[in-house]
């Protein structure tokens, strides 16, 4: 009898480690909470774009569309964005996710106006209306790091504005682009 309870001892151990190992990458797969306060992103919108070329100056102004959807089985917003005219086409793509095991909301964001892509993180305040995402992106005229920050508002009936924030050519944050979503038919 006591062999019996040593060696069936070392297969409860496994089973319990099994069993934990399998909660902890159930929790890291599977969308929740921190997916379902992106759900007001999903849909067609109405793009307004304010880009800051400097500081001091007014912003250029310009108007677009984008599309959001889930994708990979609702854990990932994508959204698809086009403005402008063949000749002046500011076209975007950008991705947004929960991270269930960093507990992070990550932004990735590529377009036409570059050939890299930016990967921003941070946290959704506790209302789950805003976040400020940070990044680091190599400066085109220095080569130098230079800090980039996303600031995201969300609002109940899909309306969000992402602001952009970088240094430009100096050392202070200022808000280099701003776009503005509105649901199509609000």
């Amino acid at each position: 009898i006591v062999l019996c309870i040593a060696a069936a001892a070392p297969t409860h151990a496994a089973d319990t480690k099994q069993a934990a190992l399998d909660k902890a990458f159930d929790a890291a797969m599977t969308p929740g909470e921190g997916q379902k306060r992106l759900q007001p992103m999903i849909g067609s919108f109405n793009v307004k774009i304010s880009t800051w070329v400097h500081p001091s100056k007014p912003p250029i102004e310009s108007t677009g569309s984008a599309v959001s959807s889930w994708v990979l089985g609702d854990r990932y917003v994508q959204t698809m964005l086009s403005s402008g005219d063949k000749d002046a086409a500011f076209n975007g793509i950008g991705y947004v996710a929960y991270d269930n095991v960093a507990k992070l909301y990550q932004a990735a964001w590529m377009d036409n106006g570059s050939t890299g892509m930016t990967w921003y993180s941070g946290r959704l305040d506790a209302s789950g209306k805003s976040a400020v995402m940070k990044a680091t992106t190599l400066n085109p005229v220095t080569g130098k790091p230079s800090p980039l920050e996303l600031r995201l508002t969300i609002t109940p009936d899909g309306a969000h504005a992402s602001e952009l924030w970088g240094m430009g050519l100096g050392t202070t944050m200022f808000k280099m682009m701003e776009l503005r979503y509105t649901p199509v038919g609000k």
